[in-house]
């Protein structure tokens, strides 16, 4: 996908210099640093807060981490503390901050009174107003502050272990996510926790309708993507990719438990790759009826 780098948008808040902490999550330190056991990490932390050095500073000087790939500078939006990033990793945050951008421009000029979603970057796990999360759960939107949370160490899950590489892939992930977003614009997603409430039998299908329309919209903004000539050779077959790799179907096979299409909640391989495909051709949101089809 052709797009702007270095630049970080005004919707970007990096909180991945905060310590996860969370439900049992621990500490990560960025970079991969390993071969201290918890007790020193204790003792680093310890000598860290009464001398005022950075941590990680001491970590490799007491043998931490070895060589490490070189590190570039953020801010973490809630403590004004570094953040220590890789090259990639940089680049891969410049990456989301142009798609939040980008697809956030495309739906304030389909949808009047659009109003923009922040992106928050973390760690292993984080506190949203929807609660406490682990990054396992993978990136997810909180409609509770209007947040789409997303740790970037996601995107090498995606391509490993789901199979599903290339930018464009990360791409439909976040605005699969933003599409979260519209729907709680609209009310969408009031009318359906609503209607779950009064049919619980019907909780899991309606689920599913929801995560569909979702997947349509990330393809209008795909559309758009196109229009504006900034796809590449590939893209397109990369968004359909990544629709596919985190069908249900898909996942359950993996998991060697079978596949069970009562207790989807997201939708198959083929139902996501196909309602993002319906979006990207069509390029209407009125197209992304879920619920009616």
């Amino acid at each position: 996908m052709k797009w702007t780098r270095g630049n970080r948008s005004g919707n970007l808040e990096d909180r991945r210099g905060q310590s996860a902490g969370l439900g049992g999550g621990g500490m990560r330190i960025p970079g991969g640093r390993g071969g201290m056991g918890l007790g020193g990490i204790v003792i680093v932390l310890a000598i860290a807060y009464f001398t005022g050095q950075n941590p990680l500073t001491l970590l490799d000087a007491l043998g931490g981490g070895g060589a490490q790939p070189p590190m570039d500078a953020s801010l973490d939006v809630a403590t004004g503390a570094p953040v220590e990033e890789t090259s990639a990793e940089a680049e891969r945050a410049d990456f989301m901050s142009f798609v939040l951008d980008d697809a956030q421009n495309t739906w304030t000029r389909i949808l009047p009174g659009y109003r923009e979603a922040k992106l928050v970057l973390f760690r292993d796990a984080v506190s949203s107003g929807c609660g406490d999360a682990q990054a396992a759960m993978g990136p997810f939107y909180c409609p509770a502050d209007e947040k789409v949370y997303v740790d970037l160490g996601f995107f090498d899950e995606l391509s490993r272990r789901f199979g599903a590489p290339g930018d464009f892939a990360q791409a439909y992930v976040l605005a699969h996510e933003i599409g979260h977003h519209v729907q709680n614009l609209t009310g969408t997603e009031r009318k359906l926790r609503e209607a779950q409430r009064a049919n619980p039998e019907r909780e899991n299908a309606l689920s599913v309708r929801m995560e569909l329309q979702a997947d349509c919209y990330a393809g209008v903004w795909a559309h758009s993507t196109e229009q504006r000539e900034l796809l590449e050779r590939g893209d397109l077959e990369e968004g359909l990719g990544a629709a596919s790799a985190v069908g249900d179907d898909r996942i359950q096979e993996m998991s060697g438990s079978g596949v069970h299409p009562e207790s989807f909640t997201h939708g198959s391989a083929a139902e996501r790759s196909e309602w993002f495909r319906r979006g990207y051709q069509s390029g209407d949101a009125e197209a992304c009826d879920t619920f009616a089809s």
